[in-house]
């Protein structure tokens, strides 16, 4: 049997995969919004240079599903290229074969000969699968921590608007500056990042979005990205970065304290460094979800997994890179 990837347009996705896929992936959306916000984001301009969707066929038939996206990464002051990995799926009767494990191996051969240095993806299920493909498991851990353990202070916080995003950018580029190693953020993704958070605000019939601001003259001091979750008393950070070292590093508690205003926690993944640092020690445990998993296809890409694993006090992605 010839098998081969072909590339399947946003619309043929939506029709021939997203109805198959709903029961997993839709989470309480319409048939119709789901197809319009997974449309939405293929037409971004990130979606329309970086973001495919990809089927391994036998010629009649669709055998199995991926989406790949491609990425900027930095080891050091070494750039490198990546791609990522989401929503695996083999329809119902093509499952046991081992379409899946063909058509990733596949996908990993493409992307080496392409130059790319590594793949990454965040496993739900079953990270054994990915293992098997050369895909190393990285430290992936939730933060929880009590509200009145930071320290308040009267900043004036307000919610993000439009105007605020070049600013958010320039804050965090200049944290993340600070680490050792990176997923790179172009204005494109952070185009990505904000359509994303307006289609999530949506969804979120038991939370409600609190994402704060702080400025200092026309500069973004600091930022958070959040919601308010009241059934689990927590306030689940997203991300959150701060311009530069001492001062305001010091503004992240404050913002995070207003973000939760009366809950009790304040949760989410457990941030990279230096960020990490704005957080006291709190409860961290390892998640089950989302696991951060890297398959190295090059020297780089070696490099970029060896720093990951080296930074033992936190982790190497925020929950916004997920995919």
């Amino acid at each position: 049997m010839n098998y081969r990837l072909v590339e399947l347009s946003a619309h043929a996705y939506a029709a021939q995969v997203l109805p198959l896929t709903e029961s997993l992936w839709a989470y309480g959306r319409s048939s119709e919004t789901y197809a319009a916000q997974t449309t939405q984001l293929a037409v971004t301009p990130y979606g329309r240079k970086s973001y495919r969707t990809i089927a391994l066929s036998d010629g009649s038939n669709m055998l199995a599903t991926f989406k790949r996206y491609e990425r900027e990464a930095r080891a050091g002051a070494q750039r490198l290229r990546a791609i990522g990995i989401g929503a695996v799926f083999t329809p119902q009767p093509f499952r046991g074969h081992g379409f899946a494990t063909a058509m990733l191996g596949m996908a990993l051969d493409d992307a080496r000969a392409a130059g790319i240095d590594f793949a990454f993806l965040f496993s739900d299920i079953h990270p054994q699968f990915y293992k098997e493909l050369g895909f190393v498991e990285l430290a992936s851990r939730s933060i929880s921590v009590r509200a009145d353990s930071l320290a308040a202070a009267r900043i004036d916080a307000r919610p993000i608007d439009d105007h605020d995003w070049s600013g958010l950018r320039a804050c965090f580029d200049a944290m993340e500056l600070r680490r050792d190693f990176a997923l790179v953020r172009t204005p494109a993704v952070w185009n990505w990042v904000r359509t994303r958070l307006t289609q999530a605000a949506h969804l979120q019939a038991h939370a409600q979005q609190v994402n704060l601001v702080v400025r200092r003259g026309r500069s973004v001091a600091a930022y958070v990205l959040g919601r308010r979750e009241p059934r689990h008393d927590a306030y689940v950070v997203d991300e959150f970065a701060a311009a530069d070292g001492g001062a305001a590093d010091a503004l992240v508690p404050a913002v995070l304290r207003i973000g939760a205003g009366d809950l009790r926690r304040i949760a989410g993944w457990l941030p990279p460094m230096p960020a990490r640092d704005a957080l006291p020690r709190g409860s961290v445990r390892k998640r089950n979800d989302a696991v951060w998993m890297i398959a190295p296809l090059s020297r780089g890409g070696n490099a970029f997994v060896q720093c990951a694993q080296e930074s033992r006090s936190a982790d190497g992605v925020w929950s916004q890179d997920r995919i």
